[in-house]
């Protein structure tokens, strides 16, 4: 058994999952999110299920919104991998 290679459990986010999550993390309805960031709230259902395409300049207002940076709503499977200092 020692010859197999462990698996590593991994969810598949897409950007509108990632947006989801980080709202609801503050425990925001997509009505107060909307609010907050004067985009409809049909527009940030679109986003979160995929309909809408996020895109760079609405993905950096929400973040705004979310106090996160960008990335983590554009990206969301990227790995980053903390250096140590030398």
């Amino acid at each position: 058994m020692s010859d197999f290679t462990k698996s590593k459990v991994r969810v598949e986010l897409t950007p509108g999952m990632s947006l989801r999550i980080a709202r609801e993390m503050l425990g925001w309805s997509q009505n107060k999110f909307a609010e907050k960031t004067k985009i409809p709230q049909s527009t940030i259902s679109g986003l979160e299920s995929g309909r809408i395409s996020l895109g760079v300049e609405r993905a950096k207002k929400l973040a705004a919104a979310l106090n996160i940076h960008p990335s983590v709503l554009l990206f969301p499977q990227w790995e980053f991998q903390k250096k140590k200092a030398s």
